[in-house]
């Protein structure tokens, strides 16, 4: 909501001495959120002054149409003489009134003027455009035209008020009052401890039977609608500069008379407003649900195909307007330059439902200044005062006729009372305001107050938002100062840091940051379409999702089941910046639904939820365990002059699986594996033991070609993801710091010879279980296959480290234990010693 500081001071006397700055400081205090304070005209210096073009001569010869013009600026110029000035506006003729800005003058942008030679002529001055002045978009499409009552030599600067100081405020949803002068008056008013000057207390005539017929068919979509007739407008009329330079500086484009002012009464009051053309409506206006398949041209030209759940104006031909969201063409009021006028029009000032007209916006991706209000809360007794506000306006401005007749259709309602302890103000903020302070503060804000210990609050119709004891207690707190309550830090007991989990997530972040991975966070949404493209199968677990009921985004409308859309979404993002060398982790919750969710209860606010209540609440949850998952691509280690570097292989995510591992001091067994949306060929199936057995902990490899092409991924792009909450399951006791040994170590190598297709961790699992407790660690640094050992076949050599606690190991004992290791592998994988 932009405020013009000029605007603001009719309603509230505030000191002259105070700026924008001073009132945006006292706004804020109060809750507003004022984001910015525009200085119009800043810099603007004249002489700027009105004008009358006494003659045009157009000068040919050049690329565009340009006019020399000499102007009549009174003695403004010094010599009373004519002033000649070139300009190639074209929507000015001899006689017409403009603006001058004559040498000497500054214009915004710190543009100086002075006297120039230019397409042949000298040019002392400009005739000015809306835009040159920093006045924004006034509908001409070029100069600034006036109307011809304003005498030659007045100064512009005035005359449009250029220099002014607009507030521009964010106003959250629960404060849609403040969409409106009256609303943002009315905080001034407060914040300075001065009275109001409400544009809302109009005399307005009492209801007959004389007013143009009104049919309302939904009274809980539409629970007021006024109307009012204004005749004999005079088509010629235009809105007055003040009411377009308010509209301006309030970021809104004049457009006609009739239309002005009912914008003019939106931002006053903040009850957005119609006007039909009474000869283009046939038949009583009816406020309905729309039928299906009924379409509606709109004003700014779109047919639209509407909803059931859209409320709709209509006449005895259908739809007229899009309630509280916009008005149809087939009843625009006709500008001033168009052949058919407007002389008669029927004015329209209605309440309707704020959850229908948000749907409906959103619905036909239509927001509106109408339904941005609507939608926040409009106070629904201002309807007849805005309606006779509206009137007043086009009676004076438009000479027109107010007609009698005065329509108001409401449905019963009441007023909303609230009963609140006296001292509940006190209890909320820890600070003892007393009763004086608690109901002098209700009652600024319009709320009726009664009671002693027990108040009961009767809230003002301009605010929804008030329905509890707590949002009256937010009002006393924001208006006594949130500044001045109390900062007090809880004391948390002691004995209490991090858990056993937190612990364990917070070292695998640190483990895969160390091992050179840069961690992303993304958002916890997916769609079917990932799913598709990452080649999940029809019944794969990964496809049952929770779906949101309202999304952020109709391509991501459920919560995600896996972690690696998210971070090849964010590694395709980098890869296409430029950055092709890409190591990137994440670690999150995933939501997998069982099916046996139950459906939720309401929890009380009143008291704390009973433990059945909330076991209640958990059994509605889908299960959300926690996950880590990397992707790579491109080179893993950099070339340079220590070497030629290498690219990032499935190898590097089965690695970062170890490290994973390594951190919660649990072993890892790797089985080759067939997953999605691994290569099935090199995907390793990730395992850990849990209570005895091996369960699975996650999948890691290079992903398939085709999953790359249809994500458009580098080539060769590898991944790795495991559940957490498997490791810490598999967690054996607090974690064990390595013993140092202080005796030297045995080191024998052995390769064995064993078939293709056995896995190089099952001879590695019965090489260790063979060695027994002097073997300190096992490494395979070598595979090979050729006709040196036959077809099928392949060599693994491993580098095996023997140590003892106690004592150092003798060659013999050595060698005995390296045998060991080899007869329990080859008893159990069929290996033979190579060269044996």
């Amino acid at each position: 909501m932009r405020v013009p500081l000029s605007w603001l001071r009719e309603y509230v006397d505030l000191p002259a001495t105070e700026t924008g700055r001073d009132v945006q400081a006292k706004l804020v205090a109060v809750g507003l959120e004022v984001e910015t304070v525009e200085q119009t005209g800043a810099g603007l210096k004249g002489p700027l002054v009105v004008g009358k073009v006494l003659t045009i001569e157009e000068l040919e010869g050049f690329k565009k149409p340009i006019r020399f013009c000499t102007v009549d600026v009174g003695t403004a110029n010094g010599t009373g003489e004519p002033q000649e000035i070139v300009c190639g506006a074209r929507n000015f003729a001899v006689g017409d009134k403009v603006v001058v800005v004559l040498p000497g003058a500054v214009l915004p942008g710190d543009f100086a003027i002075a006297a120039r030679k230019t397409y042949g002529k000298t040019s002392h001055g400009m005739i000015c455009s809306g835009d040159e002045l920093g006045m924004g978009d006034d509908g001409s499409g070029g100069i600034i035209v006036l109307p011809p009552e304003h005498e030659v030599g007045t100064d512009a600067i005035e005359l449009l008020q250029l220099v002014d100081e607009v507030l521009d405020i964010a106003v959250t949803p629960d404060r849609g009052y403040c969409l409106s002068m009256r609303g943002v008056a009315r905080e001034t008013a407060i914040a300075y401890g001065l009275p109001l000057r409400d544009p809302a207390l109009l005399d307005v005539p009492a209801p007959n039977a004389y007013g143009y017929p009104v049919q309302v068919a939904d009274p809980i979509g539409c629970s007021r609608f006024t109307a009012r007739t204004v005749v004999g407008l005079q088509p010629e009329a235009r809105s007055p500069i003040w009411l377009q330079r308010r509209l301006q500086k309030a970021g809104m484009r004049p457009i006609s008379l009739a239309v002005d002012v009912t914008n003019y009464v939106m931002l006053e009051l903040g009850q957005p407003l119609h006007a039909y053309d009474r000869t283009r409506i046939d038949g009583p206006i009816g406020v309905r649900r729309a039928e299906p398949g009924e379409k509606l041209t709109t004003l700014d030209g779109a047919v639209r195909v509407l909803d059931p759940a859209d409320l709709v104006i209509t006449d005895n031909r259908g739809p007229i307007g899009l309630a509280g969201v916009m008005g149809g063409a087939n009843t625009e009021i006709a500008d001033a330059a168009e052949d058919a006028h407007t002389t008669e029009v029927v004015i329209e000032a209605a309440h309707f439902d704020a959850i229908s007209i948000a749907r409906t916006a959103r619905r036909h991706k239509l927001a509106s200044e109408a339904s941005k209000r609507f939608e926040r809360g409009v106070d629904p007794q201002a309807a007849a005062a805005a309606a006779q506000r509206t009137v007043d306006l086009l009676v004076l401005l438009a000479g027109g006729t107010a007609e009698a007749g005065v329509t108001e259709v409401t449905a019963p309602s009441g007023p909303r009372t609230i009963t609140m302890a006296a001292d509940h103000p006190d209890r909320v903020a820890g600070v003892a305001y007393g009763r004086e302070t608690v109901v002098r503060r209700l009652q600024e804000v319009g709320c009726d107050v009664y009671g002693q210990d027990e108040l009961l609050v009767t809230a003002p119709s301009w605010r929804p938002d008030l329905n509890e004891p707590n949002d009256l207690a937010e009002e006393v707190i924001r208006l006594e100062g949130y500044e001045n309550l109390p900062s007090t830090l809880p004391t948390p007991p002691s004995g209490r840091g991090l858990t056993d989990r937190q612990r364990l997530h917070r070292r695998v972040g640190r483990a895969l940051a160390g091992a050179g991975y840069v961690e992303a966070l993304n958002y916890p949404f997916t769609g079917e379409a990932v799913l598709d493209q990452l080649g999940l199968d029809a019944d794969d677990d990964r496809r049952r999702t929770v779906r949101l009921v309202n999304p952020l985004s109709d391509e991501e409308p459920s919560l995600r089941t896996t972690l690696l859309p998210g971070l090849l979404g964010a590694l395709r993002r980098n890869d296409g910046r430029g950055s092709h060398d890409l190591a990137l982790f994440e670690t999150g919750l995933v939501f997998r639904p069982t099916g046996q969710e139950t459906k939720p209860v309401r929890l009380p606010v009143d008291r704390r939820p009973t433990d059945e209540e909330i076991a209640s609440l958990n059994a509605a949850l889908p299960r959300q365990p926690r996950r880590a998952a990397v992707v790579l691509a491109g080179a893993r280690e950099q070339a340079g002059w220590w070497g030629k570097g290498r690219p990032a292989d499935w190898a590097d995510s089965v690695e970062a699986a170890r490290t994973i591992a390594r951190e919660a001091g649990v072993e890892l067994t790797i089985r080759a594996g067939q997953h999605a949306p691994w290569h099935p060929g090199r995907c390793a199936a990730l395992y850990v033991t849990v209570n005895g057995e091996e369960t699975l902990f996650g999948h890691a490899g290079e992903l398939h070609p085709r999953v790359i092409k249809e994500l458009h991924l580098p080539e060769r792009t590898c991944a790795m993801e495991v559940e957490l909450d498997v490791l810490e399951r598999a967690v054996d006791g607090a974690l064990q710091a390595p013993r140092i040994s202080t005796f030297p170590v045995a080191t024998q190598d052995v390769a064995l010879v064993v078939e293709q297709d056995v896995p190089a961790a099952e001879v590695e699992r019965a090489l260790r279980e063979g060695a027994g407790e002097l073997l300190e660690s096992l490494r395979l640094f070598d595979v090979f296959t050729g006709e040196q050992i036959g077809g099928g076949r392949k060599s693994l050599a491993y580098a095996l480290r023997f140590r003892a606690a106690d004592r150092t190991l003798t060659v013999d004992e050595a060698t005995a234990t390296r045998d060991a290791a080899v007869a329990l592998a080859a008893e159990r994988t069929g290996a033979v010693l190579r060269g044996a």
